[in-house]
């Protein structure tokens, strides 16, 4: 048996099927822009919506690095988003929204307390840790991420590259080379007679394993699309009931963090983006063992960009958008390892796998 064509069209929702470029830009008004220096072997993506949106955040992890979080609390003043950085580079890394916070302020984007008050872009954040991967690190007062920022947003589009791109340049996933993943899932006439879409953006580089150990079988693949992750073997043993097995406990360290963006064309209130970001954290939980470690910075941001009304049932249609949300997401984690290259010390998948 293979998971592949019609066998993984296994999604929360009957008639669930990708978007045309299969990305979290099959949103309305979503782009995403990465950068890349290969001699750190370090990279910045960004989310760039063409206009603000509705955001909401969860972080689950037990490392994490972050920026401008606590202002997506709905309890807070600020209810729109110009854009969401993830990065490599650990705390250095949180410099990129700098990069992109100027970026969006020369375009006139950003809150306004008045009319004659200058822009303040409102430029979520969180890093990953890639600084033990081997690349040059020796940048003193100069990190580079201020402008890996500034240039992912220069190249912000509709398409992009995966696997080593952006902030998975120099990701690893247990002991596989980690990457940028990206999926998305449309869903005809799903809110209110509009299209719904959904779409989820993974730098992944979990402390834990993305395949089942002694296998070359992702956790995430009953969730996969259209081939997406490869023609993927039905596991046909027990599990390897060692929680570690497969994780980097058995890998050279290359630092640990899964950071994710997941996006909507609903429009949502704070509180109910926080909710889908709440409910997507278990597409982590699909696709990766053991997750949301102590070592594990994880977080999943949630735009919504409020493009199509949520119909009289909210609740109910609030709960579709999440479970959707949570299989893009572990489809994103798992495409982000499928579609990344052997770099240094650290081997990808298709090249331990034969693929």
């Amino acid at each position: 048996m293979l998971y592949h064509g019609a066998m993984t069209m296994k999604v929360s929702e009957p008639g669930v099927i990708p978007g045309p470029l299969n990305l979290i830009s099959d949103v309305d008004g979503i782009r995403v822009g990465n950068a890349e220096d290969a001699a750190v072997r370090s990279g910045v993506s960004i989310v760039l919506p063409e206009w603000p949106c509705t955001g909401g955040v969860d972080i689950r992890g037990g490392a994490p690095g972050t920026r401008e979080t606590d202002l997506l609390n709905p309890t807070c003043l600020v209810d729109r988003v110009d854009a969401v950085v993830l990065s490599g580079g650990s705390v250095y890394g949180l410099d990129a929204a700098s990069g992109a916070t100027a970026w969006l302020s020369t375009r006139g984007r950003g809150f306004r307390m008045g009319e004659n008050s200058m822009p303040a872009p409102i430029v979520p954040a969180a890093i990953l840790f890639d600084l033990s991967n081997g690349g040059d690190k020796g940048w003193g007062m100069t990190p580079p991420y201020r402008a890996l920022g500034i240039a992912a947003c220069d190249a912000a589009a509709l398409e992009f590259q995966l696997g080593n791109a952006g902030a998975g340049l120099g990701a690893s996933a247990g002991i596989y080379k980690g990457g940028l993943g990206s999926a998305s899932a449309i869903l005809r006439g799903g809110l209110a007679g509009a299209d719904l879409q959904v779409g989820a953006l993974v730098a992944a580089n979990p402390f834990g394993s993305p395949v089942i150990p002694g296998s070359s079988t992702f956790w995430a693949a009953p969730f996969a699309m259209n081939n997406e992750l490869g023609a993927q073997a039905a596991h046909p043993g027990a599990l390897d009931r060692a929680q570690m097995a497969g994780s980097k406990l058995f890998a050279t360290p290359g630092g640990n963090t899964t950071i994710c963006v997941v996006a909507t064309n609903a429009i949502l209130t704070k509180a109910q983006a926080q909710r889908v970001a709440i409910m997507a954290h278990d597409g982590f939980a699909r696709a990766v063992r053991p997750v949301h470690t102590p070592l594990d910075g994880d977080v999943v941001f949630c735009l919504a960009s409020g493009t199509a009304a949520l119909p009289a049932s909210e609740h109910m249609s609030l709960s579709m958008i999440g479970g959707i949300a949570a299989d893009c997401v572990a489809r994103a984690l798992a495409r982000g390892v499928y579609e990344a290259k052997s770099l240094a010390h650290m081997r990808s998948y298709r090249d331990i796998h034969g693929v």
